[in-house]
């Protein structure tokens, strides 16, 4: 009996989380078994109710009025869906569409935000690749003056990196080939971590030409100053506006969360964090360790190629957001930007 009852309760608790999310208003008793088919009499579901509440799961906003679910409540029902619902045929082909008419790789993932702050009315996010984990296809090297160079560097993810680096030496045309050659020897085929020892030691290396050392030291400098050490990882954002209009639904209010969007590293940390390709994440409420979006919830999924997860994207809304239906939405994108990708 005792199952049965904690059963019938946690559809109580689906059936509150679902109406007060269509409707953005207190749920009573008459309603729920008005809209839903529970097969229990009125007192049985106030009973549970009442249960529901002294467990944390659901609480009474005012004196005489219904139940609305608490974070608590929200990451039960969360919990609760074992499998993400599929989008239908004509989703699918649309966002497959769309993203497949990317130029590159910045254009793909800018897409996917796009399509995601439209399908979701939330704000979407996506990281670019992680250098970490990407690896150096080539490295071109061009001679802006005799004394600056511009190294082009581009990663088996797509992701382009472009740094200045300037010289304490004139360099000639011949010497770039040399630069070229020696930088692309080191890089090719290998992530920027696991290329960090051997850049380091190039400018010392026997081998190298001196009439190209010093040229070669500020360049491994610049290289591991900038995507090792500090790499630029970098946030696209799409639909922060949608949130502004539902300011409201944000009890502690809206500043922190569009503050972190903007600052970007709060938002970079978390999609970083995402599980392996094919998993749906969601932080809701207080679960999100940064003061900032403590009274938002994020739903994010991890999108690569080869089997490895590059990034994240999701989106950022209000905890009482549609969960299935943006679980759904972030987990087809992410799908679908992979398969671009590949």
């Amino acid at each position: 009996m005792a199952g049965a009852a904690q059963e019938r309760r946690q559809e109580v608790l689906r059936a509150i989380v679902a109406d007060y999310i269509a409707a953005q208003e207190p749920i009573g008793s008459k309603a729920l078994l008005e809209r839903h088919k529970l097969s229990v009499s009125s007192a049985t579901i106030r009973n549970d109710m009442a249960v529901l509440e002294s467990e944390g799961y659901i609480v009474q906003p005012h004196t005489s009025s219904g139940r609305i679910p608490t974070e608590k409540g929200y990451r039960a029902f969360v919990d609760s869906l074992h499998e993400v619902k599929p989008l239908s045929e004509p989703e699918r082909t649309a966002i497959l569409t769309f993203l497949e008419g990317g130029v590159d790789l910045e254009d793909v993932l800018r897409r996917s935000v796009q399509l995601l702050s439209q399908l979701t009315r939330q704000a979407a996010v996506v990281a670019m690749p992680n250098l970490k984990v990407s690896r150096v296809k080539h490295c071109e090297v061009v001679l802006l003056s005799p004394v600056r160079l511009l190294l082009v560097l581009i990663t088996d993810s797509g992701r382009v990196e472009q740094r200045n680096v300037e010289l304490t030496e004139l360099c000639e045309p011949e010497h770039v080939v040399l630069l070229r050659d020696i930088l692309n020897r080191a890089l090719e085929g290998k992530t920027l971590p696991d290329a960090s020892v051997e850049l380091a030691k190039l400018p010392l290396s026997p081998s190298v030409p001196s009439e190209v050392q010093g040229h070669l030291l500020r360049c491994s400098t610049v290289l591991l100053e900038t995507l090792v050490e500090q790499p630029n990882d970098r946030l696209i954002l799409a639909g922060a506006a949608n949130l502004t209009r539902i300011a409201r639904d944000f009890p502690s209010g809206l500043h922190g969360v569009l503050e972190a969007l903007e600052e970007q590293v709060v938002v970079l940390k978390l999609l970083a964090n995402v599980a392996d390709l094919g998993h749906v994440s969601v932080l809701i409420g207080e679960e999100n360790q940064d003061d900032q979006l403590n009274n938002a919830s994020v739903v994010a999924a991890g999108y690569g190629s080869a089997g490895a997860t590059l990034g994240g994207l999701g989106v950022v809304g209000p905890t009482h957001m549609d969960y299935s239906g943006t679980m759904s939405k972030v987990h087809a994108v992410a799908r679908y930007v992979s398969r671009v990708l590949e």
